[in-house]
């Protein structure tokens, strides 16, 4: 099917009993999309029980449906306009179904947000609202329904038109048209109502016509969850489906994020024709089995892209989460992440905030309740393959999973965190090491300490570079090799030429750890002094100088509260970042994470720069003695 005449896919959501079945069971009646005797079934139906006549009913097809009056199931149903083809997806709106409207509102190109005009905006049209807004739904109409039992009132139309209005707006999704419709009359459904003459707006059909559809999925890069790897004659088939983007035969792959690199041989298809040509292309939407010309490992859950066009490496990300679960989602949950076909155990690293879908007030909280909307920070133990959701909606949502069970979902964000694939990715080539003629117990024996580094790791005016420069002057005095490395230093020279994006901030944080692991070979105690605001950066340092016969590594957190950094700032940074003249301020704009287990904590709020140092001394002096002593 050629992208341009994929269906529309749109939700329909809002409050329990505002009329979003009948609304769609009227509108395929009045598109003349229903099927022959249809309607006749359902007149049948309504006498048997002795009940009105319900559009509803020709959605609501469960026994328990009709029975209640209420949507349980998600139903897609598929009707053209004489612009082009859709899907509804009427999804539930009782609150505790609530699951099963994300599920069925995931995946879709724009919403129709029904609200009844005698009720106004209720719990479940804020929440629902806010969850489109989650979902990265931005095309949105309403359909202010059950204009009839008011009378078909424009005053009662405007009171609600502006609640609802006022609301979306200030979630960023204003509505595209806010229509008044008499769902079971069918007024201004797909035809004008004359019962409502002072509306000059579009109706229903022609506001879903308006609808712009989305950049077609084969535009996007390519993106192929590996399903899993079958074994057939003499080879071995990678299956999985196409996401984004397209893939040739002869096209250079890369897998991710185990970073494999191959080719792709043949795209496997069956077929019992005659001079019958397998395909030597697909794209988004199909599912496919390939071949490699190189025989590497490969496994479920990694994700195949063109080498020149890869996804984001990490093992943190921001992410705008929905909770789903009756236990409460607290910093330190353990949870499994399922993104694709990769399943991955994560923890929450941090709750940022919660929002509240009655005023949309964002409060600090420790903890996320049932149906509750959050952002949250969450790492997991290894690399991960994705993209932001804004850059690629199939590989940038989630689930988790409490057990087997899905206990909520959201997208990822990489706001304020790095691209960790160039950090991790070796690009130079025929380079071998050279052994040192003098080793770390020559150099220890020769200055009477081992060579190590000591990384003091903490916010802006925690008190890093004051600490680093009275410890190197003691330690100077007392006869040790010991070196600051400053980060507003480095910057001056080695790291000049980087900027503070969070991928600048990774590189620069590398280039200091590469740059201490050196010293500390050379038999130096170093005292790098570095805000280093990613716990993977400082992982990658602590990896750099973890040297045999050395100190090794040793993190240091220069612990002060927010507050009393912004107090000191003798740069006057944190005041110019409130300000919004600094974008991208660690503990302002950009993110900090403390480190999990340092190996010495120095609060600089609670003594003195002496005391301090004379901590930090203390520990050197033990940590770095030479072995036999």
């Amino acid at each position: 099917m050629a992208p341009q005449e994929l269906p529309l896919k749109v939700a329909v959501v809002g409050h329990i009993d505002h009329g979003k079945s009948t609304l769609v069971g009227r509108l395929l009646h009045d598109t003349g999309t229903l099927a022959d005797g249809k309607v006749q079934e359902v007149e049948a139906m309504c006498r048997r029980r002795g009940m009105p006549f319900e559009w509803a009913f020709v959605t609501d097809a469960l026994q328990v449906e009709r029975d209640q009056g209420i949507t349980v199931e998600v139903s897609y149903i598929r009707f053209r306009s004489a612009r082009r083809r859709y899907v509804l997806i009427d999804a539930p709106g009782h609150r505790e179904l609530v699951r099963n409207m994300v599920t069925g509102a995931a995946s879709c190109d724009a919403a129709v947000l029904v609200v009844d005009a005698t009720e106004g905006v209720r719990e479940q049209s804020r929440r629902h609202g806010l969850l489109l807004h989650l979902l990265g739904v931005r095309q949105v109409a309403v359909a202010v329904n059950k204009m009839d039992l008011g009378g078909f009132a424009a005053g009662r139309f405007a009171a609600v038109e502006g609640d609802v209005v006022r609301y979306l707006a200030s979630l960023g999704v204003p509505p595209q048209a806010v229509v008044p419709v008499a769902a079971h009359g069918g007024d201004n459904l797909a035809r004008r109502s004359e019962a409502m003459a002072w509306y000059r707006g579009p109706t229903l059909l022609e506001a879903l016509d308006r609808f712009e559809p989305p950049p077609p999925a084969t535009a996007r890069p390519l993106r192929l969850p590996v399903q899993d790897v079958y074994k057939f004659d003499h080879r071995r088939i990678i299956g999985g489906r196409i996401e984004s983007g397209r893939l040739a035969v002869g096209d250079e792959v890369l897998f991710s994020p185990s970073n494999r690199v191959a080719r792709v041989k043949s795209i496997e298809a069956w077929s019992d024709r005659p001079g019958f040509i397998p395909p030597q292309s697909a794209e988004a939407g199909q599912a496919v089995g390939l071949t490699l010309t190189d025989e590497i490992f490969v496994e479920r859950g990694e994700l195949l892209s063109h080498a020149h066009n890869p996804p984001l490496e990490t093992s943190v990300f921001r992410a705008r989460l929905f909770w789903l679960h009756a236990a409460p989602l607290e910093a330190g949950s353990r949870l499994t992440l399922r993104l694709g076909t990769a399943e991955a155990p994560v923890e929450v690293q941090a709750i940022e905030r919660v929002v509240s879908s009655d005023d949309l007030a964002a409060r600090d909280a420790a903890r996320v309740e049932y149906l509750d909307v959050a952002e949250v920070v969450l790492r997991a133990r290894r690399m991960l393959a994705l993209d932001p959701h804004a850059d690629n909606p199939a590989t940038g949502r989630f689930a988790l999973l409490n057990g087997i069970e899905v206990a909520g979902g959201g997208i990822i964000s990489m706001e304020g965190y790095p691209d960790q694939r160039p950090l991790i990715t070796p690009r130079a080539a025929n380079v071998s090491t050279v052994e040192h003629r003098v080793g770390p117990v020559a150099r220890a024996a020769r200055n009477g300490h081992r060579g190590g580094v000591v990384w003091l790791t903490g916010l802006p005016s925690s008190g890093k570079s004051t600490l680093a420069m009275t410890a190197e002057q003691q330690l100077f005095a007392q006869g040790y090799q010991a070196f600051v490395l400053d980060g507003d230093n480095l910057r001056h020279g080695l790291n000049a030429n980087l900027g503070f994006s969070p991928a600048d901030r990774a590189e620069n944080i590398r280039r200091a750890g590469e740059a201490a692991a050196l010293f500390a070979q050379a038999g130096f105690i170093v005292i790098a002094a570095f805000i280093s605001p990613y716990r993977a950066d400082r992982d990658r340092a602590r990896a750099a100088a973890q040297q045999p016969e050395t100190a090794g590594f040793h993190e240091v957190y220069v612990r002060a509260d927010l507050a009393t950094c912004e107090r000191r700032d003798p740069k006057g940074l944190y005041a110019r970042a409130r300000a919004g003249q600094i974008p991208e301020f660690t503990g302002i704009s950009a993110p900090y994470e403390p480190p999990d287990a340092p190996d010495l904590i120095i609060d600089t709020c609670a003594a003195t720069v002496e005391e301090c140092a004379g901590r930090l001394l203390e520990y050197i002096q033990r940590q770095f003695a030479p072995p036999d002593s």
